[in-house]
């Protein structure tokens, strides 16, 4: 175990786009964050230029991630950042033209990795000051906002990421809820329209600006909330 660590961080998903640049902004604030990544290689090659730490961790892999935790143990001792950002989308397309296989696949990124990750990494969050679990989510998942027929999401029908962003927002809730009497603080944020592999580079907004809220929801301060939903512009609505 290294000796005085100090604060440690995990960010999944981190080999590229928004999650490379969160790791790469809690860097330069003097934070171990660690770049978990699906592929060796690619983890190695991503965190070695910004002289920061990797493990293999797939979240769609049990064993994976069961070894990913051992390790930060045998490391760090602790975790006081998990930012759970691996997830993936399918393309567009109305629901009756979609299939459980790519519901299915989805799913096993966005909802049960997480789930997966958080109870994984949950006891050596237990041991942190001041844990902090950031879920990366979407507006997308937005129950209201997509029932707003004067909001850009109304004509939004992706089946598959809208409604796996949707459950990963009452995950969020389910942990914050179990954890409300303990210094860890759990809450969804939305990054915006971003300009990442996982949308051909459409996005408006770069990847510093989807990082930000990210980063502020990592860095709570002990009077933070928990069991929120935001963007760089506030609170979203469930």
């Amino acid at each position: 175990m290294k000796e005085q660590a100090g604060t440690v961080a995990l960010v999944t998903g981190a080999t590229r786009g928004i999650g490379h640049t969160t790791a790469k902004l809690l860097g330069e604030r003097g934070i171990t964050a660690i770049i978990g990544a699906r592929d060796e290689e690619r983890g190695r090659a991503a965190a070695e230029p910004l002289g920061l730490p990797h493990v293999r961790l797939d979240v769609t892999d049990a064993a994976s991630v069961r070894a990913a935790a051992k390790w930060i143990e045998q490391e760090y001792g602790r975790l006081d950042i998990l930012v759970n950002n691996a997830g993936i989308m399918v393309p567009d397309g109305p629901p009756s033209q979609s299939s459980v296989e790519d519901a299915r696949h989805v799913y096993e990124t966005n909802v049960f990795g997480v789930i997966e990750v958080t109870n994984a990494l949950l006891p050596l969050l237990r041991r942190s000051p001041a844990g902090r679990i950031v879920n990366v989510s979407s507006e997308r998942g937005s129950i209201a906002g997509s029932l707003d027929q004067n909001h850009p999401l109304w004509s939004m029908l992706n089946l598959a990421y809208c409604s796996s962003k949707a459950a990963l927002n009452m995950i969020t809730v389910s942990y914050a809820k179990e954890l409300w009497d303990t210094p860890i603080k759990v809450n969804a944020v939305d990054p915006g329209w971003v300009k990442t592999d996982i949308n051909h580079n459409t996005g408006i907004k770069t990847v510093e600006q989807g990082a930000a809220p990210i980063l502020a929801m990592a860095l709570l301060d002990a009077d933070g909330p928990t069991a929120t939903f935001v963007q760089d512009e506030g609170p979203l609505p469930w």
